[in-house]
């Protein structure tokens, strides 16, 4: 077979791959800090600047790894604004999206209150120089007290490539059981349809991990997970999480 004719199919495996991982992007803008899907309702505080970075490996040897650098700046109100970098592996094909992103918060997160904010962003296949898809949400969060909180998200995302609107949906929970330590847990997914590519796209998804904090700026996560990308296999994550003032 010559090189020509292989083509096609590489380009067919890398447009699956970056739609593939696209899925798990739009709830990512702040995600509860660092490589967790489900957002909760808060921002950085106004001009401060973070970096938030992970690196997932699959049991089906797929791969993401991700820088998330943002600062908080006003602008009419405080907003949040981050740029994501995703270099991915999926099927054997490497792949590239570049996701500028923006949050804000209308009812701040208080103990016994529920907050809530707004996000927004765009995806871009740095590969093929293509605007693959966009999407906004509404994170909110439930703070019981000081040790636990509930956060959902309620969202929705256009996958350009293949003309598809989905609803994005998320929940999870954080427990400080014991300091510095606390528990994660969260399921979400994406509604509307079931591909026949890829029909687990359409099932929800789940991780679960411990979030260490040595020092006050300084966040150290691992995490379990299974259909991250909405592939069925199943996901190890590290990730740092570090804040600093301006």
């Amino acid at each position: 077979m010559t090189r020509r004719a292989l083509l096609p199919g590489r380009w067919l495996l890398l447009a699956l791959s970056i739609l593939t991982l696209a899925t798990v992007l739009p709830s990512r803008v702040e995600a509860a800090g660092g490589a967790f899907v489900v957002d909760d309702a808060e921002i950085a505080a106004l001009n401060t600047c973070q970096v938030e970075s992970w690196v997932s490996f699959a049991r089906n040897h797929d791969f993401v790894g991700v820088s998330n650098p943002a600062c908080t700046v006003n602008v009419i109100r405080p907003v949040e604004l981050g740029v994501l970098l995703l270099r991915s592996r999926a099927a054997g094909v490497w792949g590239s999206l570049l996701s500028p992103q923006a949050k804000t918060v209308f009812a701040p997160v208080e103990t016994g209150k529920i907050g809530f904010g707004l996000a927004a962003g765009m995806m871009f296949d740095l590969a093929n120089d293509q605007d693959t898809s966009s999407y906004a949400y509404v994170p909110a969060t439930w703070k019981i007290d000081e040790r636990f909180s509930i956060n959902a998200n309620v969202g929705w995302r256009h996958d350009r490539v293949a003309d598809l609107h989905w609803l994005t949906w998320g929940s999870s929970f954080e427990w400080t059981f014991v300091k510095p330590v606390t528990l994660i847990a969260e399921v979400f997914g994406e509604a509307g349809h079931r591909p026949i590519f890829q029909r687990s796209l359409a099932d929800p998804r789940a991780q679960a991990g411990l979030r260490f904090t040595p020092v006050d700026n300084v966040d150290v996560d691992i995490i379990y997970g299974r259909n991250v990308t909405g592939v069925r296999t199943h996901w190890f994550t590290i990730g740092l999480n570090v804040r600093a003032g301006s």
